[in-house]
C-alpha cells in the first residue's frame, strides 16, 4: 500500500499554505533545537499580540519555515484535565509520509502557548521509487533471515482474521512509501539524511521478532528497524506466584470459571500457550469452583503464574485509569490479552527467557537458566508500558529514544508495583528494583535507585554507557537500548526521591524529590505530549520542563526538581543562576563530507568526548561545562583522519554575550591549522565582562581557511557544546570588550607527553611516556567510539597484530594522568 496524497489533497484535509511566512521572533519566549537542527520546542509569549489557536497552521509554517513541498495534515484533537488543547499534525513531504515527523500545537484558553515535535527538513528528495514494494520486501526478508514467518502458518492467519473480523486481515506485510531518516548506514554522505523508503511490518514467528523494517526505495538498502516486540463477571481467588493469593475479576466458562473478564475497558483475558509459539492454539485456564489454590496451580508447569498475568494486568490498567486517567493503554479500552507458558522453540526442553509486548498482545515464557516465570507485577507494568509509549510518544527502539523507551517502561513498572505494594499490603517486592522476583540467582534485571550495579550508566555517556550506532540490532541491544535507559531511571528515582552526590563528569547535584505520585505525572504528561519518535535525551530534559511548568507553575519546587534531576544526570544546566538563556536560535554550520576528515576528540573542563564522524555535525549542547569570568582555559581537540591527516583549519567560537552569533569581539576564542594526528591544544582567556549563565560553544574544523561560523562546508564538521559562565558582568547588547584570542595551535603538549612507534604499526605498537614513568594501562577505541577487546598490553607494548587494518585511538595512563594519541595498523 503506498501512503501517498497530494498536496491539494493536504491543504483541503488541514494542510499549510505554500508560502512560509518570515519569522516573527518577538512574539517566541525561548526555542529549542532538535539534533538535526529544526526546532523541537519553541515557547511563545501569550500577553499581547498572542498567537490565536485559529492561527495554528500559519505558526508552523512560520515557526518551521516550511516549503511549498512540505505539508502538515492535521490528525487529531485532545484536551487534557490542565485545560490545554493538543492539535496533532503529521509531516508530509510532496504528498508522502515524513516518518517520525509529527507535531503538535498546544493552546490554552485560545492562545498558542508552544508547538512541539520533530520535524525532518527535506529538500530535493526524489519521490519516484526505483524499486517495486515486492522487490523491496525480498530486500527486507533477506535482512530479518528469519526460519518461518507468521503469515506463512495457515493457522495463524485464520486466528488473525478472526481477531480482527476481516476476512483481509493477514500478516504479510503490505509496503508503504515514507520518507525516513538514514539511521542504518556507516557512509557519512548517507547517514542522518531524508531517504525514500518503503517501509515494511515483518513478523517473523521463529526466531520471534517483530519490528518496522524500512528499505530504501532506490538501492534497496536496510535504511532503518525500529523493533515492536521490545524485550522484556465473577471473582476469583488466586493463589499466585509472586503476589501471594488476589481476588481477580474473571468469567464463567464451560466446566468452570475462566481468566476473562469485562469490568475493565473492552476487557481483560489471559491464556495458556502449553509451551507452544501459537496463539491461535492458546487455550483458557479454567477452574471448576473459581479458588485457584496453590495445591492445584503450583506445580511443575508453573501454571500459578496465569494469575500473576491476570492480575498484573488488571492492576496496571488500574493505575492508569485511576493515576492517570487513561483508559487501557491506547486510552480508548484496549482489551488486554496475555499468554503465559510461550515457547519460541517447543519442544527442545529449554523455556523461554523473555517476556514481550507484540503489539497487539502479551507474551510471557517460563524462563530457563537465568529466569524464574516472568510474570512478575513490575514485569507486566513495565511490558504494557511499552503498549502505552507505542500509543504515545511512540519511541523509535534504537539508540538514545530506544534506551528512553525502555526507560519509561522500567518507570511505569515501578509505579505500577508501588500503588499495589500500597493497595494490597504485598510483600517481597522492591519498588526501584527491576524484575527482583524473577531471577533465580537474586538480584535483579536493573536498579533505579544505583544503576551501576547491574551495569548501568547513572550520568549521560558516563560509566558504563553503551555507544549509539548506525546498525543497531540485537547484538549491540539496538545501540544500548537495555544500558542507557538507566540514565532516565535515575533521573526519575532522584525526582521522586531525592538525592546528592557527584555524577561521572564532575557535576556535583542536589535534588529535592518530589514524591513518586508527581513525579509519575511529570513523566506520564513528558512521554504522552512532548517527546516524539526520534526524541534524544536532551528533548528529553526540555520536555519535562514543559511538562512540570504546564502542571505545577514556572518556578515551583517541581520545576526546580525536575531540572536539577536533569542535570544529576548529566543532561543540561542545573536550576538557578546557569538556566539556558531565552530566545537564542543559532546559525548551523555543517561539513558536506566527512569521508576524509572529522573532530574526533574534544576535551574542555568536564566536557570530554571522542567520537567518530557525526555526519558534518554534532549536537552536544546536553553535555556542558563550568568556567569563571577571568580564568584562563585550555581546549584540546583533534582530528580523525580515513587515511592520509591533510591540514586542518580550526576555530572555536564562544557567544560571551548570548546574543545568539559569534560575530562580536573576542568571541573567536581559537583560530589557527595543522596537519598533525596528534591531540592539539590552545589556552584562552574568558573575559571578565562575559554574560552569566549558559551559553553556546562551537567547533569547526574544516578543510578551508575561509570557512565561518555558519553556513556548510565541504569537507570536516563542527560541534556545539554549552557552556555555563560564572562570576561575569551583564553585558550591553552591543557585545564586548576586544580579548586577546588564543591564535596559536599548540601540538606539541601532548605528542611530547606520549610518544608511539612504529606508527604505522604491524605487529607491536611501543608506547613512551615523556615522563619516563611507566604506562600502567591502555585501551582502544575504533573511529566509531567503540572500544576494541582483541588487543594485549604489557610492558609499555601493545600486541596490535589482531586489529584489522585502520585507524585507532588509544588511551594511554601513567596511573595519574590521561593522554589520547591515535595510531595506524597496516
Amino acid at each position: 500500500m503506498v501512503n501517498k496524497y497530494s498536496a491539494a489533497t493536504l491543504l483541503l484535509l488541514g494542510g499549510l499554505t505554500s508560502t512560509a511566512l518570515a519569522q516573527d521572533y518577538s512574539r517566541v519566549q525561548s526555542k529549542s533545537l532538535s539534533e538535526n537542527g529544526t526546532p523541537f520546542l519553541v515557547q511563545f509569549k501569550t500577553e499581547g499580540n498572542a498567537y490565536q489557536l485559529s492561527n495554528a497552521k500559519a505558526v508552523l509554517s512560520e515557526q518551521l519555515e516550511l516549503s511549498s513541498d512540505d505539508q502538515m495534515l492535521q490528525t487529531k484533537t485532545e484536551a487534557d484535565e490542565l485545560g490545554f488543547v493538543h492539535e496533532k499534525y503529521q509531516q508530509y513531504y510532496k504528498g508522502i509520509k515524513v516518518e517520525h515527523g509529527t507535531y503538535s500545537v498546544h493552546a490554552r484558553q485560545g492562545r498558542v502557548e508552544s508547538i512541539s515535535g520533530q520535524f525532518e527538513k527535506v529538500r530535493g528528495l526524489n519521490t519516484a521509487p526505483s524499486l517495486d514494494a515486492s522487490a523491496a520486501l525480498n530486500r527486507a526478508l533477506a535482512f530479518v533471515g528469519a526460519k518461518t514467518y507468521m503469515w506463512q502458518d495457515a493457522r495463524e492467519e485464520a486466528g488473525l482474521k478472526q481477531l480482527e473480523n476481516n476476512p483481509n486481515a493477514t500478516y504479510k506485510p503490505q509496503g508503504e512509501l515514507v520518507v525516513m531518516r538514514n539511521a542504518r548506514t556507516a557512509n557519512p554522505l548517507k547517514a542522518g539524511k531524508p531517504t525514500l523508503a518503503w517501509k515494511f511490518n515483518v513478523y517473523a514467528q521463529m526466531p520471534v521478532s517483530r519490528a518496522f523494517i524500512y528499505v530504501d526505495a532506490h538501492s534497496g538498502d536496510i535504511v532503518g528497524q525500529d523493533a515492536i516486540i521490545k524485550h522484556v463477571a465473577a471473582t476469583a481467588t488466586f493463589a499466585t506466584a509472586y503476589s501471594g493469593t488476589r481476588s481477580l475479576a474473571n468469567g464463567t466458562a464451560t466446566g468452570g470459571y475462566n481468566l476473562r473478564e469485562t469490568t475493565r475497558g473492552l476487557g481483560i483475558e489471559t491464556y495458556n500457550c502449553k509451551k507452544g509459539s501459537s496463539y491461535t492454539a492458546a487455550t483458557d485456564f479454567i477452574d471448576a469452583d473459581n479458588n485457584w489454590t496453590a495445591t492445584e496451580y503450583n506445580n511443575a508447569n508453573f501454571d500459578n503464574v496465569a494469575g500473576d498475568a491476570h492480575f498484573g494486568a488488571q492492576a496496571t490498567y488500574d493505575y492508569w485509569k485511576v493515576v492517570h486517567n487513561r483508559n487501557s493503554y491506547d486510552n480508548a479500552g484496549a482489551k488486554i490479552k496475555s499468554y503465559v507458558h510461550f515457547d519460541d522453540t517447543p519442544g527442545d526442553g529449554v523455556g523461554y527467557e523473555n517476556a514481550y509486548w507484540n503489539g497487539s498482545v502479551m507474551t510471557y515464557g517460563d524462563g530457563a537458566t537465568t529466569f524464574k516465570p516472568l510474570a512478575a507485577l513490575d514485569v507486566c507494568g513495565h511490558e504494557i508500558g511499552h503498549a502505552v509509549c507505542e500509543k504515545t510518544a511512540n519511541l523509535t527502539y534504537a539508540n538514545e529514544s530506544g534506551a528512553m523507551n525502555e526507560g519509561f517502561s522500567d518507570i511505569w513498572g515501578a509505579c505500577v508495583e508501588a500503588r499495589a505494594v500500597a493497595q494490597f499490603g504485598l510483600t517481597g517486592k522492591s519498588t526501584f528494583l527491576i524484575g527482583e522476583e524473577v531471577k533465580k540467582a537474586g538480584g535483579a534485571l536493573r536498579s533505579m535507585s544505583s544503576p551501576n550495579q547491574y551495569g548501568q550508566p547513572d550520568t549521560y555517556k558516563g560509566t558504563y554507557w553503551k555507544p549509539t550506532t548506525t546498525t543497531p540490532n540485537n547484538t549491540n541491544d539496538q545501540g544500548g537500548v537495555h544500558t542507557n535507559s538507566g540514565v532516565l531511571n535515575y533521573w526519575f528515582y532522584l525526582l521522586s526521591q531525592g538525592g546528592s552526590g557527584t555524577n561521572d563528569i564532575g557535576s556535583a547535584y542536589s535534588v529535592t524529590g518530589v514524591g513518586i505520585d508527581a513525579a509519575a505525572k511529570i513523566a506520564y504528561r513528558t512521554e504522552s505530549i512532548y517527546l516524539t519518535a526520534s526524541s534524544t535525551y536532551a528533548a528529553a530534559r526540555t520536555a519535562a520542563i514543559s511538562a512540570a511548568t504546564d502542571l505545577y507553575g514556572a518556578g515551583s519546587a517541581q520545576v526546580t526538581a525536575t531540572t536539577n534531576a536533569w542535570y544529576a544526570v548529566g543532561v543540561g544546566a542545573a536550576s538557578g543562576g546557569t538556566t539556558p538563556p531565552p530566545v537564542v536560535a543559532y546559525c548551523t554550520s555543517k561539513g558536506t563530507s566527512v569521508a576524509y576528515e572529522w573532530i574526533d576528540y574534544v576535551k574542555l573542563g568536564t566536557i570530554a568526548r571522542t567520537s567518530g564522524a557525526d555526519g558534518g555535525y554534532y549536537n552536544g549542547t546536553a553535555t556542558s561545562t563550568s568556567v569563571a569570568a577571568g580564568s584562563s582555559q585550555t581546549i584540546s581537540f583533534s582530528s580523525g583522519f580515513a587515511s592520509t591527516a591533510y591540514t586542518e583549519n580550526w576555530k572555536v567560537f564562544i557567544d560571551y554575550n548570548q546574543d545568539g552569533d559569534f560575530s562580536d569581539a573576542g568571541e573567536t576564542v581559537v583560530s589557527g591549522s595543522s596537519a598533525s594526528t596528534a591531540t592539539l591544544t590552545s589556552t584562552f582567556t574568558v573575559p571578565t565582562t562575559a554574560r552569566n549563565g549558559a551559553t553556546r560553544m562551537r567547533i569547526v574544523m574544516s578543510d578551508a581557511a575561509a570557512t565561518t561560523s555558519c553556513g556548510s562546508y565541504s569537507y570536516g564538521e563542527t560541534e556545539d557544546y554549552t557552556i555555563n559562565i560564572t562570576g561575569g558582568a551583564a553585558l550591553a547588547e552591543q557585545g564586548i570588550a576586544s580579548i586577546t584570542p588564543g591564535t596559536t595551535l599548540n601540538a606539541t603538549a601532548l605528542e611530547k607527553a606520549v610518544t608511539l612507534y612504529p606508527n604505522p604499526a604491524s605487529d607491536v605498537l611501543n608506547i613512551a611516556l615523556a615522563s619516563k614513568a611507566p604506562a600502567v594501562s591502555a585501551t582502544v577505541t575504533d573511529l566509531r567510539g567503540a572500544r576494541v577487546a582483541n588487543v594485549r598490553f604489557e610492558n609499555g607494548q601493545l600486541n596490535v597484530a589482531g586489529l584489522a587494518n585502520g585507524v585507532y585511538l588509544l588511551t594511554v595512563s601513567d596511573g595519574q594522568k590521561t593522554f589520547h594519541e591515535r595510531f595506524v595498523k597496516q
